[in-house]
């Protein structure tokens, strides 16, 4: 039977690259990276109950497996390559592996990613992804690099996972005609969108990157650690969807945007002189782009209120053992 749930999965996520010397049915891939490339590598595991609410459909689970990991790279301005996938189920549910393959292929095929091997195994639903991408020699973006005078500037819109999370927790009658921004958030939390157009514009652009998938404050915090900083958010400018300010008062939606986490966005710092540029790339992309603050000494993250006094926030985001 494990060999049968195998054999669905290459069905459905079979990827042609001429970079693919051996993928799915030995011991190990064999893969060739292409010359003038350096390799980018990044793994994110998913559990029942704790990355994704039970009860979450398999689509849904197998694209936001991958997108997870493809949000990493896309952070680093790496360009998708070749994955491989760890899948413990608690029985061979083919039902369930069908459907987790259909999804994760969804995302792949149009990024041109093959599934080059992997392992099933028994056990409680747990789904470990590993991702490998090209980028040009020198031009990975890194956390380590923003300088004070740099702006920060975010993708797309920040706290609609968190939002569409806390909808599936407090479900609402179907008549309700707020309905429809509700799902919109809930397909925010289960399908994000990684941005790697756009991680891959910010090469030789961006001064440090990160993707924001602990929250605004954290991940923006990990930037400032990592090139010893600090910075100073604008409340106001944060970007947020009308499905968000919809169904939320405005104390709500800035602390779903500012510490929510699974957005899966970029957050981004670039030197004042490159920002027309960046900006108009961005935009040019479709994925929006907004300034949102600025690098400064120091090393804590603040966040000034639209009256213009400091919030009272931490940095605190997601972390797996609090």
């Amino acid at each position: 039977m494990e060999f049968d749930l195998i054999e669905l999965i290459r069905r459905h996520t079979a990827q042609p690259r001429d970079d693919v010397r051996l993928g799915i049915g030995d011991d190990a891939a064999v893969l060739a990276v292409p010359a003038g490339q350096e390799l980018a590598v990044a793994i994110d595991t998913l559990v029942d109950g704790v990355h994704f609410p039970r009860g979450t459909a398999a689509a849904d689970i197998g694209w936001k497996a991958l997108a997870v990991n493809l949000s990493d790279l896309a952070a680093m301005g790496a360009s998708p390559a070749w994955a491989v996938l760890a899948l413990t189920l608690p029985a061979a549910d083919a039902a369930f592996v069908e459907g987790f393959a259909e999804g994760f292929a969804q995302l792949a095929q149009p990024h041109r990613l093959a599934l080059v091997g992997g392992d099933t195994t028994r056990g409680p639903l747990c789904i470990s992804v590993a991702v490998h991408g090209f980028v040009p020699p020198g031009k990975a973006l890194t956390r380590a690099g923003a300088r004070v005078g740099d702006a920060v500037l975010v993708t797309g819109t920040l706290g609609d996972a968190a939002a569409g999370l806390h909808a599936l927790q407090h479900p609402w009658r179907d008549d309700d005609p707020r309905s429809s921004l509700r799902e919109f958030l809930i397909e925010r939390l289960n399908r994000p969108v990684p941005r790697l157009a756009a991680g891959a514009a910010l090469r030789g652009q961006a001064s440090a990157c990160a993707d924001i998938s602990d929250g605004l404050l954290a991940d923006l915090g990990h930037i400032c650690t990592a090139s010893g900083v600090g910075a100073e958010i604008e409340a106001a400018l944060l970007p947020r969807s009308s499905a968000l300010l919809g169904l939320h008062d405005e104390a709500t939606a800035l602390h779903f945007a500012l510490s929510g986490g699974d957005d899966y966005e970029l957050c981004f710092t670039v030197p004042a002189q490159r920002l027309a540029d960046v900006q108009a790339d961005l935009s040019r992309l479709g994925c929006g782009v907004t300034r949102i603050g600025r690098i400064v000494e120091g090393k804590s993250v603040r966040v000034r209120g639209a009256d213009g006094a400091w919030l009272n926030t931490d940095r605190s985001g997601w972390e797996h053992f609090a």
